[in-house]
């Protein structure tokens, strides 16, 4: 080993300016160590797997997915509406059924639910009213591509 590389391991491992540690302050195989948007993606996995298991053969053609908040494209002078899939709360979006179709290169493409995490976060006071929160869009979103009641696809 060089002096330089010696050197540099000190460098890296030293408390500079008492600033604290610097690297990860838990390690990765903990919980607390993943980030909301991993925490969010769990949440839907867990929220969606009691439906997927009710509804599997009938939702073999439908995905689900997470943006972080919606695109919004619009002038100052135009009116905010949202299609017919869209379920919103004060004029917010929260999640979008974007049914099949055909994308720009003539391709098919699958139906889709997206959950926008962001407003989904803000509307929630904590964990557990975020887990409710998301368990009910997706099942009034599954519902919709169903074409059935919610509580009939609650089953509750």
């Amino acid at each position: 080993m060089t002096a330089w590389s010696s050197r540099r391991q000190v460098r890296r491992n030293r408390d500079r300016h008492g600033r604290g540690l610097r690297g990860p302050l838990y390690p990765s195989t903990l919980p607390a160590a993943r980030s909301r948007a991993e925490r969010f993606d769990g949440l839907v996995l867990e929220a969606l797997e009691p439906i997927e298991g009710r509804w599997r053969t009938e939702l073999t053609q439908l995905d689900v997915a997470v943006d972080d908040v919606p695109d919004v494209h619009m002038s100052a002078d135009q009116v905010l509406t949202w299609d017919d899939g869209v379920i919103e709360d004060g004029n917010v979006p929260l999640a979008r059924l974007v049914p099949a179709g055909v994308d720009r290169r003539g391709l098919p493409t699958r139906a889709r639910i997206v959950l926008y995490r962001r407003p989904l976060e803000a509307r929630a006071k904590d964990g557990a009213d975020l887990a409710d929160l998301v368990h009910d869009v997706l099942v009034e979103q599954v519902a919709t591509y169903l074409g059935l009641d919610p509580d009939v696809v609650d089953g509750d």
